[in-house]
């Protein structure tokens, strides 16, 4: 196992910067999660950290050895992709086995490692079958046994799950917490799935256009938004964005809504009077009221069972509420949505960062 080091790490394809200058710290033994949209180069410096793609300028080290001119095969990591790259003539057994019979290891050792492995797994029943009779689920396993036998310092994913259904993906991602859980070995998550990075990751790294916007744990990127962009990324149904204006009225901070609704500010909110900003407050964070709050007008309703996803507009603004009560609003009726102001948010319209006292 090992540390590894990001410092000041830039790529460009030809003439164009596709990462600014990345610093990233990972702890020696933890889960670390990239995640952001599509193209934001979360997969790019995944594949720099494999060495297989250059680094224009920058460092990056894998616990103490800088590794910029190494070739993958001496970096000591094991990557898992998206498409499993299974050796389809090849038998699981084989698949697993191959990366050690090409460093020339005993044949013991070899049947030691891919056995332990197999058991981890729980493929021992499918070591003589060939890739084309498993399941999506079964070859993403083999994959991380072929991962697991090398005994890396480093595994590195690339979006493993984006090719198997949503049942599979939620059993995948509990296999993966708890195979990290048992090796403890350093691992690197690439995906633009927030519930995968917030169920799964210790760091949650998030990007955009090649910069990072923010890294911290799960629940303190979910409770403590450095931005607007982090705050609608995390989080699922995504936060409620009304814009408004601060006003200050008799030494108090007030938001007044685009409809002239005033409301108290978040607790811990900044800005200065008639600056145009954001509320954000997320869709569980949002009581119902008899009256006062946001009034906001039912468009859809979404009963899921445990919960009660009710699809509302202000105004002109998209609103969501999630009720853990049943409820049968009418379409088209008025609700009146009161917000947890200890945790909801205040964004500065033009920047889009939070706004602190």
């Amino acid at each position: 196992m090992a540390s590894v080091t990001i410092a000041s790490v830039k790529k460009n394809f030809g003439e164009v910067p596709i990462l600014h200058g990345v610093d990233i710290d990972i702890q020696d033994g933890s889960f670390t999660v990239l995640v952001g949209p599509s193209g934001c180069g979360k997969s790019t410096l995944l594949r720099m950290i494999a060495g297989l793609e250059q680094i224009t300028s920058g460092e990056i080290r894998i616990g103490e050895t800088r590794v910029n001119d190494l070739p993958p095969k001496a970096r000591d990591i094991a990557m898992v992709f998206q498409n499993y790259a299974l050796y389809p003539h090849m038998t699981v057994r084989e698949n697993m086995a191959f990366s050690l019979e090409l460093a020339k290891q005993s044949k013991e050792n070899i049947q030691a490692k891919v056995g332990r492995a197999a058991e981890i797994l729980a493929l021992d029943a499918l070591l003589d079958r060939y890739p084309r009779q498993l399941s999506g689920g079964q070859r993403q396993r083999v994959a991380m046994g072929r991962a697991i036998v090398r005994d890396p310092q480093v595994f590195l994913f690339d979006e493993p799950l984006s090719n198997l259904d949503a049942k599979l993906r939620v059993a995948m991602r509990s296999e993966i917490k708890e195979l990290h859980q048992r090796l403890r070995t350093t691992s690197i998550y690439v995906t633009h799935d927030q519930i995968e990075a917030m169920t799964m990751g210790d760091k949650i790294v998030v990007m955009r256009d090649g910069r990072i916007e923010q890294t911290g744990s799960p629940l303190d990127l979910y409770d403590h938004p450095v931005n607007q962009f982090v705050a609608g990324f995390i989080g699922s149904p995504a936060m409620n964005f009304l814009p408004c204006t601060v006003r200050r009225i008799g030494g108090l901070l007030k938001m007044e809504l685009s409809d002239g609704t005033l409301l108290e500010a978040p607790l811990g909110a900044g800005g200065e009077d008639g600056q145009s900003a954001v509320f954000g407050a997320r869709p569980e964070h949002l009581t119902l009221a008899s009256a006062g709050g946001i009034a906001a007008q039912v468009v859809v309703m979404e009963p899921t069972g445990m919960d009660t996803f009710v699809a509302c507009r202000h105004g002109t603004t998209d609103v969501s509420a999630v009720f853990r009560e049943r409820h049968d609003f009418s379409i088209g009726s008025t609700v009146y949505l009161i917000p947890d102001l200890s945790r909801a948010h205040l964004f500065d319209a033009h920047s889009g960062l939070r706004l602190r006292a």
